[in-house]
């Protein structure tokens, strides 16, 4: 089974340039642990016990001592009760015998059974999986402390391996040898792991190459899988590693931590527009900024600059909710000209929406503070110099959206004669919607509101000499 899971995993690339492509080595050592661990053995109760609780079966033995347990679990490996505490009347306790002596664990229930973070849905898995971990952190504890240390992540040529949706995101004329041998495969590859995506995403000429960290929760994987990151196999019956939500790279949740902030988010994987993480809206699509921006300023700039009261004026929150929906729609399809709506505040309203619904806001969250105390410095030039140093911070799809927008609210300013609306008032609409406190706090808010519109208002002013 072991030497079957590795070689399907190992024969998933394709490449017609031998040069470039080394097929990966996934290592087996851990999986033909798990295959040898001891299986669990229940130890079923001779007796009727009163008061069992209704979710433990026959292995519940009730109030034993750790004396009687050892007896009972004397010389079988794997073997497993459950008992009530002596000490603690109403506290469950798992005894299971393992490496010639007997091991005891608290054991809880809330609609699963758990004695650490994992939550099983019966007692047999809980110990199954226990065992495994068990067994394998002791014949290699020494093994997988250093899994680390050699990663096949940045090295293996995974970059040929290319079907229809991952190889429009490359060049065609680079690739179209690529896509001819892959399809001519007797049996084509189905399944791109995220590691080809990345490594293809890499190659692609026209990638905007914004630094992203991955989104890792942890994952229960289906069948034997293996860590992208140091080729070990993932051990365990639930839980055993992390992925990423976002480009869905499988890792051990040790490895995670090493993992360089690469992802290249996969578009089946992001479900909107609105509310999505900017870094991983225009990494997934592949642009410099949210299509959002693009097509409301460029809507705007072409029929609205000199509308009276621009981004003051509300536009109907109904049809404001349908031009987002049809951005989460249809992305940058979607259809925002004048015969669909026709008041260009609607527009306006829908752009600063997408603002207010980042999770993240465009002025981070991190460099919040640095900005208004720097908007607290009353000398304009070492002011000026402030507010430049902390837009280095800002992350470098955040940077872009921003300058973006400033050069915008620029051209906004240009016609302050017909739409009134000059970078102070433009600061008062956009401070709250760009900046935002990490804390939750409207007094923190109310405090901050000057200073979030003069950030604004001197960022517009001065977008030529800032940016």
């Amino acid at each position: 089974m072991a030497a079957s899971s590795n070689s399907s995993l190992s024969g998933s690339s394709v490449s017609s340039d031998a040069e470039e492509y080394q097929p990966p080595i996934w290592k087996s050592y851990l999986y033909q642990l798990q295959q040898e661990a001891p299986r669990p053995k229940r130890i079923i109760c001779p007796r009727e016990v009163e008061n069992r609780p209704k979710y433990y079966g026959r292995e519940f033995h009730g109030i034993i001592s750790r004396e009687q347990a050892d007896e009972i679990l004397a010389g079988v490996e794997g073997a497993y009760i459950l008992r009530e505490s002596q000490r603690q009347p109403g506290c469950y306790t798992l005894a299971l015998r393992f490496g010639n002596q007997t091991l005891n664990y608290r054991l809880f229930y809330d609609g699963k059974h758990f004695v650490g973070e994992k939550r099983f849905e019966s007692i047999h898995d809980l110990v199954t999986d226990g065992l495994i971990t068990l067994y394998i952190e002791t014949k290699a504890s020494e093994y997988i402390s250093k899994m680390t240390t050699n990663p096949i992540y940045e090295h293996i040529g995974y970059a040929t391996l290319l079907r229809e949706k991952v190889s429009r995101r490359l060049s065609r004329t680079k690739n179209e040898s690529r896509k001819a041998s892959v399809t001519s495969e007797e049996n084509p590859v189905e399944k791109i792991t995220s590691l080809v995506r990345r490594a293809a995403l890499t190659q692609n000429d026209n990638h905007f190459n914004y630094e992203k960290a991955h989104n890792f929760k942890v994952h229960t994987f289906r069948g034997p899988h293996w860590c992208e990151y140091c080729a070990n196999f993932m051990w365990g019956l639930i839980a055993q590693g992390v992925r990423c939500s976002d480009c869905g790279l499988n890792v051990h949740k040790q490895c995670s931590k090493y993992v360089p902030n690469d992802c290249q988010p996969d578009l089946k994987r992001i479900k909107r527009v609105y509310c999505c993480d900017l870094t991983t809206l225009v990494k997934a699509h592949n642009t410099q900024r949210p299509m959002v921006v693009d097509s409301c300023i460029r809507e705007i700039e072409a029929r609205g600059l000199k509308s009276e009261g621009l981004y003051r004026v509300s536009g109907f929150t109904e049809h404001i909710e349908d031009v987002k929906m049809a951005f989460d729609r249809d992305g940058d399809k979607a259809d925002i000209s004048a015969s669909i709506y026709p008041d260009i505040n609607i527009i306006a309203g829908a752009l600063k929406l997408y603002f207010r619904d980042l999770p993240i806001p465009v002025i981070t969250y991190d460099t919040y503070s640095k900005f208004i105390e720097a908007a607290k410095i009353s000398n304009p030039d070492e002011r000026l110099e402030a507010i430049h140093e902390v837009l280095m911070l800002l992350p470098a799809a955040h940077y872009e959206t921003l300058r973006y927008l400033m050069i915008h609210l620029k051209k906004v300013t240009l016609h302050e004669k017909e739409n009134f609306m000059n970078a102070e008032n433009l600061g008062i609409v956009f401070g709250p919607t760009l900046m935002r406190p990490p804390e939750d706090s409207t007094l923190a808010t109310l405090n901050d509101m000057r200073y979030q519109k003069l950030i604004v208002q001197i960022l517009i002013e001065n977008e030529d000499v800032l940016f």
